[in-house]
């Protein structure tokens, strides 16, 4: 596999809020603790190691080890759930919502990049042991978004009238769709056949294509873990501290010129039980789930806090708190936006006195199969040519290639200086005529465009073939104007090449941020 990247930058796809977190700009150096470097992990594994708890350690050990129970696992995911009770382990982490058939792409790029975090870690440090782990969103009740996957260019959707957190549905009625795939998906036909809970599939399913790398999977709906928060659960019902850290934090991120897109409630928790999960509100004195008969009074949903803080689920803005809380982590890894909006999150580190994780980039990558990568070649394209927009890639080529003069800029130069002249010459006799020459100059002037845009066309059906080349290929990794690793499914490449997945190990670097272009090799 030809292994090629590219800066961020060039590229032209990422937002220059991302871009100045990447480049350390000192504007946002105030919003996160320690910038992505293996040097830094030195001081983020001293905090980490003085102040999370060992109770914490083996908590999370015991439920982990029951969510594992029915498993064949191997040796490496056995030992680093094992190791999980010593104070000298620690996780880099990545969480992803629970997509039918893994959904896009990026989802395997994520974790393909912690695990290779861990292992430059463990290099770095030998004398820590570092485990890569997957947190499943098992409580997000967002279905629309997992509902659906595309495969080799056809959208597969699954139709279900299942609510509440996604994680708790039952995924046997997915078989319809495994009927109707190619290939081989016995991996999914056994997850999705044999559970009862789409999160005991997801683990599965997982654990068959990462379990070799020690890949720790976790689902944090789980009563003893959220017993872990029930400090912080109890703080924001009562004390609404969350909302007020983050409104400091945007409001200084504001100032320093950049846009938010998270923002904090008074209450940053949703009701959850079967079928349900909905916002908690404080309506009068009562504790109100919404679109729900359902309230508390302070002394009830005190109550209900020690008894069951399984049916408390954090949002967006308490959702990483929690995951720090019940693990030993160091970094946590996520796409643009999602490192944009933990930026937003540190005064709410501070405050429950948590260590905020290092912020890392997932990788990104742009993946060429032999006849993609061929046709390709031919086109003549450079490899930053294709982050181009379609319509202009295809005018760019055209221009470069043509034998023909297709612009007009010398002539219209000369018209646009001859109405000038003509301008001067009428407001010496009418200065009301100053309007009428700009309107028949502006005139010219579109007729010219008009004209060139004309002969471009017109060229461009000289080179039809070429120029329909270049759309396959443009259409082949930017499938419908986006980025391949956010439509295409892993199952494009992996059913044709089993190595996929190890050939993506082999060629990512966590601790470089710059854009992957892989291309398989092919005949000539």
């Amino acid at each position: 596999m030809q292994h090629q990247k590219l800066p961020f930058k060039d590229t032209k796809i990422f937002s220059p809020f991302f871009l100045d977190y990447i480049s350390e700009k000192d504007s946002l150096k105030q919003f996160y603790g320690r910038f992505p470097t293996i040097s830094a992990f030195q001081d983020q594994i001293k905090e980490k190691e003085k102040n999370f708890p060992a109770t914490s350690r083996q908590i999370l050990k015991e439920v982990l080890t029951a969510q594992y129970v029915s498993l064949t696992i191997t040796e490496k995911v056995s030992r680093n759930i094992e190791a999980l009770g010593d104070k000298k382990t620690f996780t880099i982490t990545t969480g992803h919502q629970l997509n039918i058939f893994t959904g896009p792409l990026y989802f395997i790029y994520k974790i393909v990049s912690v695990v290779n975090a861990c292992k430059a870690l463990s290099d770095a440090y030998p004398d820590y042991h570092f485990v890569p782990v997957y947190w499943m969103a098992s409580e997000d009740h967002d279905f629309e978004e997992i509902s659906y996957f595309k495969f080799n260019g056809t959208k597969y959707t699954w139709k279900t009238d299942q609510k509440g957190g996604v994680g708790r549905f039952d995924p046997r009625s997915l078989k319809e769709i495994i009927k109707e795939l190619p290939g081989d998906v016995s991996i999914f036909e056994k997850a999705y056949g044999r559970h009862e809970k789409l999160s005991d599939a997801v683990r599965y399913y997982v654990n068959q294509l990462f379990g070799e790398q020690g890949l720790v999977v976790i689902d944090a709906d789980n009563t003893r873990l959220k017993s872990l928060f029930k400090v912080v659960i109890k703080d924001d019902l009562f004390n609404h501290s969350a909302k007020q850290a983050v409104e400091t934090t945007n409001a200084a991120l504001s100032k320093a010129g950049y846009s938010t897109q998270v923002f904090a409630r008074d209450i940053n928790f949703f009701y959850l039980d079967n079928q349900v999960r909905e916002r908690f509100e404080l309506i009068g004195d009562r504790f109100t789930v919404l679109d729900s008969e359902v309230s508390f009074s302070n002394e009830e949903i005190e109550r209900l806090v020690e008894s069951e803080p399984e049916k408390f689920s954090p949002n967006v803005i308490l959702r990483p708190l929690y995951q720090e809380m019940i693990l030993p982590n160091l970094a946590y890894f996520g796409g643009p936006a999602e490192v944009i909006y933990w930026l937003q999150l540190k005064g709410v580190f501070e405050h429950y006195k948590v260590t905020f994780p290092i912020l890392m980039p997932r990788n990104f990558a742009l993946v060429m199969d032999g006849p993609v990568a061929r046709k390709f070649e031919k086109t003549g394209l450079s490899l930053i040519d294709l982050f181009e927009e379609k319509n202009y890639l295809f005018n760019d080529w055209v221009l470069k290639n043509t034998h023909h003069n297709l612009t007009l800029t010398k002539e219209l130069n000369t018209v646009k200086a001859l109405f000038t002249d003509i301008k001067l010459r009428a407001i010496e006799i009418d200065k009301t005529l100053d309007q009428l020459v700009a309107a028949e100059g502006q005139k010219a002037q579109n007729s010219f465009e008009k004209i060139e845009r004309k002969l471009l066309r017109a060229e461009k059906r000289l080179h039809t073939d070429k120029l329909r080349q270049i759309g396959e290929v443009k259409e082949a990794l930017f499938p419908a104007g986006g980025l391949q690793e956010r439509s295409d499914n892993f199952l494009n490449f992996y059913q044709s090449d089993p190595d996929f997945i190890n050939k993506l190990l082999l060629s990512f670097d966590p601790f470089d941020f710059q854009f992957n272009v892989l291309s398989y090799p092919y005949n000539s």
